[in-house]
């Protein structure tokens, strides 16, 4: 039996109401400042968390030149004193799992400290959250995200995909580059927009269009972690779930990614995490046959049969160490 036209209607009518309410509702939360807000921690406090993160000794430096800058502006102005006019927008450069998102995370809040900032928060988007699908709805989803990340920072990740021109007959990622060039400049002392992606990308992007290059003119490279410092952030990923890593574990991970692909596509401290959970099931797996048996040791420590299981497991081969025989 065939439905009603009028019932299929207003269906669809019930259905889009819903979507405006929880759209409305959303933004009317953010406008109203009801949603859940992380507590506020100070400058010392969240320098400290960057200090202690692995490697990025270069961008730990650049963080603190950035600080350093924006706290003797104020206190010039505080003095009468020009301030120097100078843009807070940033492009962070960098392969995949280089630490870009935590440090972007730690940099609102460390705004918020200063009182840069109202609120501090990370608004994170790639290309599908500011690019629509038809003509007119880019620049409304381009003004949602900017919305939600006002008083605080909006975080593109990939950033380059939006002025990918040529790929498609009709791309809208150079009208959200515009509506993201004029909010910047509309809510530019409630607003910081930090822009990432692979170096040479990104270079091409910041050239797409000359409004780019004048609102980022600061940059911050993120280099790859070396085979120890990826060691260090495997142990912590295991010491934070309550495991440890065995001699022989220890000397295996080192191999595997000694033996790792580098360049751009390699995850860096993604790749180590993604080991270190196919570890984790290949451990649970070596002992699932005589769980009654095992005490909270072996329950604990993951060892080189894991690892090497889980490098399988990834497509990776361990680099064994070469045999020398003496004659």
């Amino acid at each position: 039996m065939s439905r009603n036209p009028l019932e299929d209607a207003a269906e669809a009518l019930k259905a889009l109401g819903e979507r405006v309410r929880q759209t409305v509702g959303d933004e009317l939360a953010e406008q109203l400042g009801t949603f859940k807000q992380e507590p506020e921690r100070s400058l010392a406090e969240l320098q400290a968390e960057l200090d202690s993160l692995v490697g990025l000794d270069s961008v730990k430096q650049q963080v603190r030149a950035l600080l350093a800058f924006l706290q003797v502006q104020a206190r010039r102005q505080e003095h009468g004193l020009a301030e120097v006019a100078t843009s807070q927008h940033l492009v962070f450069l960098g392969n995949p799992g280089t630490g870009k998102t935590t440090v972007a995370r730690l940099l609102a809040q460390m705004y918020r400290a200063m009182g840069l900032l109202k609120r501090g928060h990370l608004v994170e988007v790639d290309r599908a959250g500011l690019v629509g699908e038809y003509v007119g709805t880019t620049a409304l989803k381009t003004d949602r995200a900017v919305r939600r990340a006002l008083d605080g920072v909006l975080f593109i990740d990939e950033a380059y995909a939006l002025a990918r021109g040529g790929e498609t007959r009709q791309d809208f990622g150079p009208e959200a580059i515009e509506a993201l060039l004029k909010r910047m400049e509309d809510y530019r002392h409630r607003l910081v927009v930090i822009v990432a992606g692979y170096p040479a990308l990104m270079r091409a992007f910041l050239e797409s269009n000359p409004g780019l290059q004048s609102r980022f003119s600061r940059e911050i490279s993120f280099p790859d972690y070396s085979t120890d410092e990826l060691v260090a952030i495997t142990e912590k990923f295991a010491g934070d779930a309550e495991y440890r890593l065995d001699e022989s574990a220890h000397a295996t991970l080192r191999r595997i990614l000694d033996g790792a692909k580098r360049g751009e596509r390699f995850g860096n401290a993604r790749f180590a995490r993604t080991l270190f959970e196919q570890a984790l099931n290949a451990h649970a797996v070596r002992l699932s046959d005589r769980l009654d048996e095992v005490g909270p040791d072996e329950l604990s420590c993951l060892t080189a049969e894991d690892f090497a299981a889980a490098a399988r497991a990834l497509g990776e081969e361990e680099q064994r160490p070469r045999s020398f025989w003496r004659r």
